[in-house]
């Protein structure tokens, strides 16, 4: 019997699905993820020896990699089929390294999207491993492992143990922290606004004008109050009435970053659940035609878009709704510098999948995704959105009152992805001419105060994130699911605001280690590292550059800086056995409660997170509870109920 060529993925999910495409003719299997890293232990990284990694292979994965060389002695050559960025480059060059004693026969190949035609281009045109990638992706992986091992031990010895510190942690964590401070630093100032309502001649209904606060803002109510009593039989006379024909640019398709904040603000996915889903989306899907990709690659910085991909868009769309909706460009051109752009911008593998025929197949958070992605692209190939944009000026004495309106035109993409603004058509400049009389002035005004910077979302982090230039679209989710993971940020309603263990280790690192916190610097190394990846700098000296003023900081932090002492915060529940109020601590499973009179009282309790809606079956308390990999779930705490739900329920009829 001939040997068959080995094809080895990273996931179960992409072997079934490619499997499905190529039949017999090759052996897919999968390696689960990366098999050989750097020790847990220890460092793992000799700072002595020109910063050279330690690897080993990865605790339990023992039988996966005896697996996989039985199956490459058997093949013919072997396929490496990882993700097709950085991170799968490496676990391709960690593939080959533990396989080339086996069969040396090994090949690269790496796909956009999970579709038989992609897998089957990529088979015709193998290479081998871009070490420029590996080399990035080792960088990366060093410096973090270097940074975030050596800042910890301080952290440990001055705050408590169990904290750790990273170079996009810290400078995330730190924006948070610095957002909150100014929060806290905001002192609100008075300002009152001023409506007139006037009835124009020929017209039921009023019109409504805001004073322009430009030549002179109205600070307290006295002001106000002067101001209407000067309008007192002041004559209100129209000097502008203007018309604009506007337009707004139909969206880009979805990078990362762009999915991960609309998915947010749209959806109310936080960025690991929206990587989570693509991700399937991404590996494949059973369908009635069998498991299909339904997506492209989910980690891009690229808004590119492939030649057949817009061919294909166009022609469906033009065939749906007309030549008259089709945007005259071929999309947005990719950024420079980064590597993720060797990809497309995240899009359906095929625009004829449409959401309606795929709505009884998929899950109802895999719906909602792919519906956002599938109508994002579509738009993105869609005529731009017109209005009309009105402006209305009027004179009362030294006075002036504006309006403004827009009357919507062409829909353009909008029949698709209008998520950007949904108010309706204002008619408040309707019938309304040059020539006008306005007539019978009342005058409402009210006071305000100005607001603080708005605290950040996830969907506002990632975008500052991005903005900043920290960490790259893999990063994202991670980055953030750690500073939650860590206690070091909570989020209150969609708000994220920093705890005081927090700002205790923002604190602990800017005055030790301030480059870290900085988000210039940390932005400076993903350029770098961007070099790296296009073979315009060695990797071990990025590590050279940065090692030798880190560690001076951090040792004098360790011999010169005081223990800090970061309080546990007091809950509402007593302490049964002594009387004082229980705090929340934090355990290798989440938060509970503990005495604060330990080691006297030793008493500790689960901790309770309570909705606030009752047990729809029975009234008892619905307590927010999680499952082993984490995801939420809502559950009566009476046991004899049984009312369980992933979505809590609304509280009423």
């Amino acid at each position: 019997m001939a040997a068959h060529p080995l094809i080895i993925v990273e996931s179960p999910t992409k072997e079934h699905t490619i499997k499905r495409f190529l039949g017999s003719n090759y052996s897919v299997k999968a390696s689960g993820g990366h098999l050989r890293d750097l020790p847990k232990s220890r460092m793992g990284v000799d700072v002595e020896q020109d910063f050279e990694p330690e690897y080993i292979s990865i605790r339990g994965r023992g039988d996966t990699i005896k697996a996989l060389k039985n199956e490459a002695k058997k093949a013919s050559k072997v396929y490496l089929a990882t993700d097709p960025d950085r991170e799968g480059e490496a676990i391709a060059w960690h593939l080959a390294a533990l396989l080339k004693d086996v069969n040396d026969k090994l090949y690269r190949i790496s796909f956009n999207e999970i579709t038989k035609e992609a897998v089957k281009a990529a088979l015709a045109n193998p290479r081998s491993i871009d070490m420029e990638l590996v080399d990035a992706q080792q960088a990366r992986r060093v410096l973090d492992r270097v940074a975030g091992y050596s800042v910890s031990p301080l952290l440990w010895k001055k705050i408590k143990r169990g904290l750790s510190a990273g170079r996009v942690q810290s400078s995330t964590l730190n924006m948070v922290v610095t957002r909150d401070k100014e929060i806290d630093a905001f002192d609100p100032e008075e300002y009152w606004t001023l409506e007139a309502v006037l009835q124009v001649e020929g017209r039921k209904t009023p019109l409504v004008l805001q004073y322009d606060n430009k030549p002179k803002a109205l600070k307290t109510q006295a002001e106000t109050e002067g101001l209407i009593a000067s309008l007192e039989g002041e004559t209100f006379v129209i000097t502008s009435l203007t018309s604009t024909p506007k337009k707004v640019k139909a969206p880009n398709p979805f990078t990362t970053s762009t999915l991960q904040q609309e998915a947010s603000r749209i959806l109310n996915f936080s960025p690991s659940k929206t990587m989570r889903v693509a991700q399937s989306l991404y590996e494949g899907v059973k369908l009635a035609e069998g498991t299909v990709g339904l997506i492209t690659y989910l980690r891009t910085d690229s808004t590119r878009i492939s030649a057949e991909a817009d061919a294909a868009a166009r022609q469906y769309l033009e065939a749906q709704y007309g030549a008259a909706y089709l945007g005259k460009g071929a999309g947005a051109s990719k950024k420079p510098g980064r590597i993720q752009d060797a990809h497309e911008a995240i899009r359906p593998t095929s625009i004829e999948r449409t959401p309606e025929a795929l709505k009884n197949q998929l899950g109802r958070d895999e719906l909602r995704l792919y519906q956002l992605i599938w109508n994002r692209f579509a738009a993105s190939r869609m005529a731009d959105y017109e209005y009309e944009s009105v402006h209305l000026s009027v004179k009362a004495g030294e006075a002036l009152f504006k309006a403004t309106a827009q009357n919507p035109g062409f829909q353009g993409y909008r029949l698709l992805y209008n998520h950007e603004d949904k108010q309706k058509a204002d008619k408040n400049l309707e019938g309304i001419s040059k020539d006008s009389k306005l007539q019978n002035p009342r005058f409402e005004s009210e006071q305000h105060f100005t607001q603080p910077p708005a605290h950040y979302t996830e969907a506002s982090l990632v975008q500052s994130m991005e903005a900043a230039g920290i960490g790259r679209p893999s990063t994202y989710a991670p980055t953030l699911a750690t500073l939650m993971e860590r206690h070091y940020v909570g989020k209150k309603g969609r708000n994220i605001i920093a705890t005081d263990l927090g700002r205790a280790v923002d604190e602990m690192v800017v005055k030790t280690v301030p480059m870290l916190a900085d988000k210039g610097f940390t932005a400076e190394m993903e350029s770098r590292l961007d070099k790296v990846a296009e073979g315009e700098e060695e990797w071990k000296e990025l590590l050279r550059s940065f090692y030798p003023p880190f560690k001076e900081k951090l040792d004098v932090a360790m011999e010169e800086m005081e223990r800090v002492q970061v309080k546990d915060e007091e809950s509402d529940e007593v302490c049964e056995l002594c009387g004082r109020r229980m705090v929340i601590k934090y355990g290798r499973h989440g938060k509970f409660l503990a005495c604060p009179g330990f080691p006297e009282c030793k008493n500790t309790k689960p901790y309770l997170e309570v909705a606030d809606v009752p047990c729809p079956q029975c009234g008892n308390r619905l307590i927010l509870r999680r499952t082993a990999k984490g995801r939420r779930f809502f559950a009566c705490e009476n046991k004899d109920c049984g009312f369980m739900s992933w979505n809590k329920p609304k509280g009423e009829s």
